[in-house]
């Protein structure tokens, strides 16, 4: 990872996103419960900055919650700290854990289940000489409800600080908040709590939680509807990628193709002749308007790039691969771009560098356009600001089709979530799917064996290799 943190992304982080990070941070030995103990630890360092006699920590039932107990732990030598926690609903794993040691420890615990609970600690909030909100944090969602809501109440007439830990509880005065690893707000305090750098610059499993779940009254087309337009010269890659588009969820994917492959789950557009040329660009941009993302490219030849402008010019969102990456480069409004090394050159007009960090700073350099996945070895991703490696995959991946898969695999993915995501987890999994494929096949695998497994590594929540 030398090299790397150039890559790190700056600013305030989303809750999604950070929760992708710890996901990716625990799968790599790092877990919940060390992190919490950092960032209690972290926590009670900046609490002390005060020099309090008398802390009031408000706790919720979740990770935030957990926060303030580890903080509670290591204020023990102070003349009192007084940890306000609910006393209904369920705990996270990690909050029961730190909740359960603090009834071993030289602090008073006060369980409150309704607002009439909260009225004997008026004494406690008179006495305090800082209040700590660890209440909800980043699982804040809606309007605060019972007895939280009289706690923010009372916080907020105290005349004492209020330190927020992450995020401050809705509606409560936070004269500081302290934020882990990121900040999830404007104007917090930044605290490092050893999250390893491979958790955020690769992708992992935790990215695999930005994936939108199927509503239970979900009906047909739900899942997005995919147009691949390809083949001509060369017959099975469109119908390659057109099923990684369906194994990675999209609804219904139609081909747009010269070539016929008898293939029930698919919708067969029918294209007259060898080749696509411009006759056929009614029809094909027909097809484009309905659909939520074209991919194109796979097998088309190179004869074929006026249509291939037409159609981005048309098309919302677009993944181009294969002979679509020529110049000049198509764009649609929003765009994927898959290329390996070589059509990278043919995209650039430069071969990239072999060495990881130089490789990605061009392929950052060159996503003006849109997002690029430039595969290898190590697949990199960038959309011009942002950089993210994936490193699943394996050898037996160098047959042919593979890279057809991943692009109607982004193009599934690219229905729902913004192109760099889907990139990254469209590089993920597809590697993912490889290598599972590779353990059974080795380097007999074919791109087709692959297609079992891309469900199970992309909403199954598959572990790293």
């Amino acid at each position: 990872m030398e090299g790397m943190r150039e890559f790190l992304e700056t600013g305030v982080i989303s809750v999604g996103r950070m929760r992708a990070v710890e996901e990716n941070a625990a799968l790599l030995g790092l877990s919940s419960l060390r992190m919490m103990e950092s960032a209690g630890r972290a926590l009670a360092d900046t609490i002390q900055s005060y020099n309090p006699s008398r802390v009031l920590i408000l706790c919720g039932k979740g990770n935030n919650g957990g926060d303030g107990m580890v903080a509670a732990r290591y204020l023990q030598h102070l003349d009192a700290v007084d940890v306000v926690c609910p006393d209904s609903g369920q705990m996270t794993p990690e909050a029961a854990v730190q909740a359960s040691l603090l009834r071993h420890c030289s602090v008073a615990l006060h369980p409150v289940r309704c607002t009439a609970d909260v009225e004997p600690l008026l004494r406690v909030f008179d006495e305090a000489d800082l209040i700590v909100d660890a209440m909800l944090g980043t699982g804040a969602s809606g309007a605060v409800r019972e007895p939280l809501a009289t706690l923010v109440a009372l916080a907020n007439k105290s005349p004492v600080p209020v330190v927020a830990v992450d995020i401050p509880t809705p509606g409560i005065r936070a004269a500081r908040i302290v934020s882990f690893h990121r900040p999830k707000v404007e104007g917090a305090d930044v605290v490092d709590i050893g999250i390893p750098l491979e958790a955020e610059v690769c992708t992992g499993p935790g990215d695999l939680a930005l994936l939108p779940a199927r509503a239970p009254g979900a009906h047909k087309g739900a899942g997005g509807e995919v147009l691949v337009v390809g083949g001509g010269p060369y017959q099975g890659a469109p119908y390659i990628a057109a099923m990684g588009a369906l194994r990675a969820g999209a609804d219904i994917v139609r081909i747009a193709s010269p070539a016929y492959i008898p293939m029930p789950d698919l919708i067969y557009e029918r294209l007259e002749g060898d080749v696509i040329t411009n006759d056929h660009l009614e029809t094909i941009l027909g097809l484009v308007g309905r659909a939520d993302v074209v991919v194109c490219g796979m097998g088309l030849g190179r004869a074929s790039h006026d249509v291939v402008l037409a159609v981005a010019e048309a098309a919302e969102k677009a993944v181009f691969d294969a002979d679509a990456l020529a110049r000049p480069l198509p764009a649609a409004k929003e765009t994927i771009y898959t290329p390996h090394a070589g059509e990278f050159a043919r995209m650039t007009g430069a071969e990239p560098p072999v060495d990881l960090v130089p490789r990605a700073r061009s392929v950052k350099a060159a996503a003006t356009a849109g997002t690029i996945l430039l595969k290898g070895p190590v697949d990199v991703v960038s959309d011009g600001k942002r950089v993210r490696f994936n490193r699943t995959g394996t050898p037996a991946m160098t047959t042919g089709g593979t890279g057809d898969l991943l692009a109607g695999m982004a193009g599934a993915l690219f229905c729902h979530l913004p192109a760099f995501e889907a990139a990254c987890i469209a590089a993920y999994a597809n590697g993912r799917a490889g290598m599972r494929a590779a353990e059974e096949r080795g380097c007999g695998m074919l791109a087709t064996d692959m297609l079992d497994f891309i469900p199970r590594e992309l909403f199954g929540r598959g572990t790293p290799g």
